[in-house]
């Protein structure tokens, strides 16, 4: 049924349109009452399968990645598919409307999307007012039910490289205590310089800052780690030694973990027409051309930080078999995204149940 609503339908809208439409067709069925509790029985079901990471119970190992909720708005309506935990943001300490339209566009042949959004957003204080709203309707939901929120923080397009670390140290002000684990966003493509912080002498700086600056907000964590759990998504294009210095830096500055990867500006992971039309866009690429080189700054973050950080792998997760590769790669959860747009929102819990059955099977030996 979805694949013909979505060729019938979205595949001739606009992909950022069809992106509002079907989120806000989503957090309209939640409000109706007693219809939220059915979507999760039907979205959800056999999804549960707790596991304390960072010190917090996931319900589950597979998330929904930063990018589809930007402002925390349909928190509740979105765990309804099945999701351990949502990553909401890329959010910046002042509102910013992002890079000019059309800005995001589906790659079918290749199933990937590419997105040069820049970012936008209604700032961090609007983003702390949703989220407040947000915890209270997830707090309604059985314990095991409710989803583990993460917020995922950026630079700010006009402020300086120079200015950087008191950008972030804003966004932490707002947030931090509403924030089960922040992330430090420095690989988005589409802002200007954003990559440039991802160097050793530019990134630590923003790190100690933002983990002072939760430490002294958040006063009472929900982790038991006695803090707020702080990571740094990083790009897959990063040189392997700039990936091991990152590695190096996170543990000694005392983030908790790392987040690999973010899009890619590598345009030959496409193939076909679709390839050459990238060439002449600018943005980063998501999806399933990005599972090689994701699957590969995974084995070499998870070989060069063994148990200090906790990992999560995003990019290119298709199926159940791809959610497996990465926890047997070494990832702690995993994060999805662009083939949800492509496979639609029974997609969740059934990559969560097929991930669960292998491990079952495994298990029993196959029997």
């Amino acid at each position: 049924m979805y694949r013909l609503i979505f060729s019938l339908v979205f595949a001739h809208m606009d992909a950022e349109r069809a992106h509002h439409v079907s989120f806000t067709a989503l957090r309209t069925l939640d409000r109706i009452p007693g219809l939220s509790r059915l979507m999760r029985l039907i979205f959800a079901r056999g999804t549960r399968d707790r596991v304390d990471v960072l010190g917090l119970p996931f319900p589950n190992r597979v998330g929904l990645a930063a990018g589809f909720d930007k402002n925390g708005v349909g928190i509740r309506a979105l765990s309804t598919l099945g999701f351990g935990h949502i990553e909401v943001g890329t959010i910046t300490a002042h509102a910013q409307p992002g890079n000019d339209r059309p800005r995001l566009f589906r790659l079918l042949r290749n199933r990937a999307l590419l997105n040069r959004m820049g970012f936008n957003n209604d700032g961090a204080r609007q983003a702390s007012f949703n989220i407040t709203r947000a915890r209270k309707a997830i707090d309604s939901l059985p314990a095991g039910k409710r989803p583990i929120v993460g917020v995922n923080i950026g630079k700010t397009k006009v402020v300086a490289a120079s200015d950087a670390v008191a950008d972030y140290v804003a966004s932490t002000r707002e947030l931090a205590a509403l924030a089960d684990y922040l992330v430090i966003n420095v690989s988005s493509p589409n802002t200007p310089g954003l990559r440039d912080l991802q160097s050793v002498a530019a990134l630590e700086p923003i790190i100690t800052a933002v983990r002072d600056t939760a430490a002294e907000v958040a006063t009472a964590p929900r982790s038991t780690l006695g803090h707020v759990p702080l990571l740094v998504k990083i790009a897959p294009d990063l040189s392997d030694d700039d990936v091991v210095d990152i590695c190096d830096l996170a543990a000694r500055a005392g983030a908790d973990g790392l987040i690999v990867t973010n899009t890619t500006i590598d345009r030959s992971v496409l193939t076909g027409a679709e390839a050459a039309f990238a060439k002449h866009e600018a943005g980063g690429i998501s999806g399933r051309p990005l599972a090689e080189r994701s699957l590969e700054v995974l084995r070499l973050v998870t070989a060069t930080v063994g148990d200090q950080l906790t990992v999560v792998s995003v990019g290119g997760i298709g199926d159940g078999r791809d959610v497996s590769a990465r926890l047997a790669a070494g990832a702690d959860l995993v994060q999805v995204y662009s083939e949800m747009i492509y496979s639609g929102p029974f997609w969740p819990g059934r990559i969560i149940r097929d991930q669960e059955t292998r491990l079952l099977t495994r298990g029993t030996g196959g029997a």
